[in-house]
């Protein structure tokens, strides 16, 4: 299983992104995709998962400012990160996770860098 994301870069505070993994390979199709990530010096934290039956949970720190969305067919899942504010610079990571005849699978994609700056 390979996870490939895109779309960060460079935005002013107010601005916003949207991030895309996708992943490819076979899948446990009962499984959880979505973003984490790490700061300079910091530890790497959740920002926004959504399983395969659509719940989905976010850090408190983006809730009503990012949107994380997927498409299981496709395999795919999206942030789209809103209101994007200086604390929100970080390498985001694509995570895609399933637990499989008692055995836990966890993937993680190359990151991508966002960076809130004016």
């Amino acid at each position: 299983v390979q996870l490939q994301a895109s779309g960060g870069g460079l935005v002013q505070p107010g601005g916003s992104l949207r991030l895309s993994c996708a992943a490819s390979g076979s899948i446990f199709r009962f499984n959880s995709m979505g973003w984490y990530r790490q700061a300079p010096g910091k530890q790497r934290e959740l920002v926004a998962t959504a399983t395969s039956s659509d719940s989905t949970n976010y850090a408190d720190s983006v809730k009503g400012r990012f949107t994380i969305s997927r498409d299981n067919a496709k395999k795919t899942v999206d942030l789209q990160m809103n209101s994007l504010k200086p604390e929100d610079t970080a390498v985001y990571y694509c995570n895609l996770q399933y637990v499989q005849y008692g055995r836990r699978y966890d993937y993680w994609g190359q990151g991508t860098q966002v960076t809130v700056s004016s």
